[in-house]
């Protein structure tokens, strides 16, 4: 989770929501990846899916059963399902999102099963500095007025 965090950091630099993500097989981390959705105009560059994307490029495969992805903020949805078509075998996520959370925040997508999901899915891990960053970064954007 410290590398995730660490990426996060890169996306708060950038002025981007301080989101992280690294996919881990074997010890060895084959996938990383911080938020680039307003610095590339792009909604689905969250850093979920480019940790996923680089894994499957290292694998050269798209299924990552033995993989692991560590992730500062509970995935919304969208990396939620990217999470489960990509087959990852674990998901570590440090802050809980209540309001987006795809893993057990507004939905569990998890729970249900969907697609024959079979991922562990483990939140709160490093949730106290995850949740340093996330809520610094909007409270800073709240007192610029954003």
């Amino acid at each position: 989770m410290a590398l995730a965090i660490k990426e996060a950091e890169k996306a708060l630099a950038l002025g981007e929501i301080p989101v992280g993500a690294v996919v881990v097989r074997g010890g060895e981390v084959i996938g990383r990846g911080h938020n680039l959705c307003e610095t590339r105009r792009d909604a689905t560059l969250h850093a979920e899916v480019l940790a996923i994307r680089e894994a499957s490029k290292v694998l050269g495969d798209w299924r990552l059963g033995s993989c692991e992805l560590y992730v500062t903020l509970e995935p919304c949805v969208m990396c939620s399902g990217a999470i489960i078509a990509s087959r990852l075998g674990t998901l570590v996520f440090g802050a809980y999102d209540p309001e987006y959370g795809g893993a057990g925040g507004r939905l569990d997508l998890f729970a249900r099963h969907c697609y024959g999901a079979k991922t562990a899915v483990y939140g709160g891990v490093m949730r106290s500095e995850c949740e340093q960053l996330i809520n610094g970064f909007f409270r800073a954007a709240r007192e610029k007025g954003r």
